[in-house]
């Protein structure tokens, strides 16, 4: 009985030996079907060729973007520490944007240029924007500082105010904006090449002696604030972004921004950036573009309109 139980156990493991080599080969055989690549996707070993992943693409034809010159003639937003208006820098640095990315084929690339009053231009703006069913909305400012950090120097005997206090750019977005992930996204690829260009953000928005002006960073590396009541963020409806290039309260920093090598640096940043949306943004299919009504000037202070249209 033993020698029959031996030989019937040697058997049954010969046998089970040989259904598990069986079961190896077949699961070789199934995993040799697949066989990772460098790119970390996979390639069938039958000899066909390797599919990788698509790169992300951008229709740079189709790719629709607004550059926004902040304030306007009539609103000029603020004063430069040698008495040049805003606008004046904004204008000059937003068609240097425009004409760079018409250049590398954003052939759909939008200057808006307001005029007007501050608080209906802002609406402008937003309804501007959608009429033209943008896919991305850049506003293009320079920053001042509140009131309480002015001080008084003269300039070729004028009396003029400067502020040496604060300097480098700030980026905001909206998070009551429809497209807050994506303003957000764009955002940190700004300040990313800028940064990547020796451009330091101020991170001044975040001390409590700004008050009412202060800001919750949502980006430390980037330089990203959040500015949820700005009406050309929130009520756009497609990503958009406010770049504050500069202080131009601040002597020093005024100089350079009016500089071709200054507005040079932040252009390369925009338009790196803007590349770098473009190829990871879907496609957006044309939908009718509702309009925001203007609210009526009665019972709004000039004031109240003044702190809405700038910053």
């Amino acid at each position: 009985m033993v020698q029959i139980q031996q030989a019937s156990e040697g058997a049954m493991d010969h046998a089970i030996g040989r259904r598990r080599r069986i079961g190896i080969l077949i699961l070789a055989a199934a995993a040799a079907l697949f066989i990772p690549i460098t790119d970390g996707g996979f390639s069938r070993a039958s000899g066909a060729s390797a599919k990788a992943r698509p790169e992300p693409h951008c229709d740079r034809t189709q790719f629709r973007i607004v550059v926004d010159v902040g304030h306007s003639l009539e609103a000029p937003g603020a004063t430069s520490a040698r008495g040049i208006s805003e606008y004046e820098y904004n204008l000059r640095l937003a068609t240097q944007i425009e004409q760079a990315l018409l250049d590398i084929g954003f052939g759909q690339t939008t200057l808006l240029v307001t005029d007007g009053p501050a608080l209906p231009g802002l609406f402008k703006r937003v309804n501007q924007a959608r009429a033209l069913d943008a896919q991305l909305f850049l506003s293009i400012h320079h920053d001042s500082v509140p009131e309480s950090f002015l001080k008084l120097w003269d300039v070729d005997g004028v009396e003029r105010h400067f502020s040496d206090a604060f300097k480098g750019h700030s980026i905001f977005v909206s998070n009551d904006s429809p497209e807050y992930q994506g303003s957000l996204r764009f955002g940190r690829m700004l300040g990313t090449h800028m940064k990547a260009r020796g451009l330091q953000y101020t991170p001044h928005y975040t001390e409590a002696i700004m008050g009412k002006r202060r800001r919750q960073l949502v980006d430390a590396e980037a330089g990203v604030y959040r500015y949820d009541q700005l009406i050309v963020l929130r009520h756009a409806r497609m990503p958009a972004v406010l770049l504050e290039a500069g202080s131009i309260i601040n002597r020093d920093e005024e100089l350079e921004s009016g500089s071709s090598e200054r507005r040079a640096s932040i252009t390369a940043a925009v338009t790196s950036a803007v590349e770098e949306f473009c190829a990871y943004t879907p496609k957006m299919v044309a939908k009718p573009a509702p309009q925001m009504r203007v609210p009526k000037p009665r019972g709004v202070r000039q004031a109240s309109a003044r702190s809405q249209s700038h910053r």
